[in-house]
């Protein structure tokens, strides 16, 4: 695993376009699971994320390898909780990327308990949590766009 030096910098609107074509793979929306009705819909997905940027509550980061984008992170809040979301491109998985943007991000967002959730197969974004400090704390179960059935989530939370 090589963990290259990255960068978070604000999301910016000129960032959607490729952070759209991110999720745009197949691979990558089966692992995440719990996805837009139609990932595909880019008009959709801009649309949604431009408001993001307006959003006080969303703390949106484009993750940078070398000023290139290779993905993104963001806390929201669900259910009154801080959440924690990231979504990397699939050519630049298993470098330690994910963990060590992470990280990064954790110091610059105070909120706690902070919590992730990940579809019960996405032994990698697992991985991901649990190096970054998050405890499993229980299940849900959900109904998952991209796998168009109910799919078991693992709930993980960071504490301080």
């Amino acid at each position: 695993m090589t963990v290259r030096p990255i960068t978070l910098t604000e999301t910016v609107r000129d960032d959607l376009d490729t952070l759209f074509l991110f999720q745009t793979d197949e691979e990558a929306i089966r692992l995440a699971a719990f996805t837009p009705k139609d990932p595909r819909d880019k008009q959709a997905y801009i649309e949604k994320y431009a408001k993001h940027l307006a959003d006080p509550t969303i703390h949106m980061r484009t993750i940078k390898v070398n000023g290139e984008i290779v993905g993104s992170i963001a806390k929201f809040m669900m259910h009154g909780d801080a959440e924690v979301t990231y979504w990397i491109d699939k050519k630049f998985w298993g470098q330690g990327i994910a963990t060590t943007a992470l990280k990064d991000f954790l110091k610059i967002e105070p909120a706690r308990p902070i919590y992730g959730r990940v579809a019960f197969d996405n032994y990698g974004s697992q991985k991901v949590l649990e190096k970054c400090g998050f405890v499993k704390t229980g299940t849900d179960q959900g109904f998952a766009n991209a796998r168009q059935a109910e799919t078991e989530e693992h709930i993980y939370r960071l504490s301080n």
